[in-house]
């Protein structure tokens, strides 16, 4: 784990402070957007792996639903198979997709199945948020992880109880927009910021004065920038240009800690003061070793009875005081590299930090 926070710190500290990024990375056209979509269904086929019908009464009640669609009267019988299993499945549908045109669904177990492994996943209708039918899924699921389990041990690994379906739904009805009739072009930024809305603008601007001969862009605010097409090429030959363009986006200096996992990402224009810092561990070690006290010989009271030992050892390993501070990200790595923590000590420094004041940047803690 401090290999790899080793490695995040010096990976963002070698990254050139002046990286260019096309437009179309940091930001998108508002209003051309996936839609996503939402079915029910069944997965047959499963090796004993699937629900069990008396503890998911709705896998029950969906197999016999779709035997009497096909012709097969179930519903006096009851049914006892472990082949079945009802799940959701998921899929998010491209903006101007095509009629017949196919995308990857997700599927996900529902009841009490232990693998969705080596099933097919039967016609699924697949509703947008208005309730209507855009798509039906349908196929083989490929599942990465797998559980097995013997009479006194088991072994799983991944989640063997959702999987995909590649190219598993079929779009049966287009979503009702083009992109020709989209009425004003904006871009919108996946990370809203005042200095990269308005160097979007003066880099398309540039381009468009020795292209068209005028300004096409302004910027609203912090998150959007309007577009002017100019009329003499098509709109996505327009977009095109534009996306293409490089910009060199700002960000916000930022540390982001998971004390979960131990991670630490620090932002390149992330500064600390120069502060002194210390930090020691202690250490407490209990040790029980009990011993066993037995009477003399010939003895007629006595009796054998365990005597307890108990051994008490505290250790504190001493922290050197180490200055710490810097006004760019390499120079602060170092100083960090220079205290050679492990990453909850780093984390905790660097929350001490931000309590003493010394911390230029918002500390997010997930």
């Amino acid at each position: 784990m401090r290999r790899l926070l080793i490695f995040l710190l010096v990976l963002l500290a070698a990254a050139p402070s002046n990286a260019m990024v096309r437009i179309k990375d940091i930001a998108s056209l508002q209003g051309v957007r996936d839609n996503q979509l939402v079915g029910y269904g069944l997965v047959l086929g499963l090796n004993g792996s699937g629900d069990s019908l008396r503890n998911s009464p709705f896998t029950e009640q969906s197999l016999q639903s779709m035997l009497d669609s096909l012709g097969v009267n179930v519903r006096d019988s009851r049914l006892r198979t472990r082949n079945v299993a009802a799940v959701v499945v998921t899929a998010e549908m491209p903006a101007f997709i095509g009629k017949g045109s196919r995308v990857d669904v997700s599927v996900a177990s529902l009841g009490d199945a232990t693998s969705l492994a080596g099933g097919t996943l039967i016609a699924t209708p697949l509703l947008g948020a208005d309730g209507r039918i855009y798509a039906v899924a349908q196929g083989a699921v490929a599942v990465s992880g797998f559980a097995e389990a013997g009479q006194a041990e088991s072994l799983t690994q991944g989640i063997p109880t959702a999987g995909r379906v590649p190219n598993g739904a079929l779009i049966e009805q287009n979503i009702p927009a083009r992109f020709a009739n989209i009425p004003k072009l904006v871009l919108e930024l996946n990370n809203p910021d005042f200095r990269t809305a308005v160097r979007i603008t003066d880099a398309i601007n540039r381009h468009a004065r020795q292209r068209y001969g005028k300004a096409v862009a302004k910027e609203r605010d912090l998150r959007t920038v309007d577009l002017t097409p100019p009329g003499k090429i098509s709109l996505t030959r327009f977009v095109a240009e534009i996306e293409a363009l490089r910009v060199q986006p700002d960000q916000s200096a930022k540390v982001v800690i998971d004390e979960r996992t131990g991670t630490v990402v620090i932002g390149r224009e992330v500064q600390i003061s120069t502060v002194a810092i210390t930090h020691g561990n202690l250490t407490v070690r209990i040790t029980e070793t009990p011993e066993v006290s037995q009477p003399s010989p010939f003895s007629r009271n006595g009796e054998t009875v365990t005597v307890p030992r108990t051994y008490v050892d505290a250790q504190q390993d001493g922290g050197q005081l180490a200055f710490v501070g810097g006004t760019d990200l390499p120079t602060l790595v170092r100083g960090l590299n220079r205290i050679g923590l492990k990453p909850t000590g780093i984390i905790a420094i660097l929350q001490a930090i931000k309590t003493a004041g010394a911390l230029q940047a918002e500390l997010i803690i997930q």
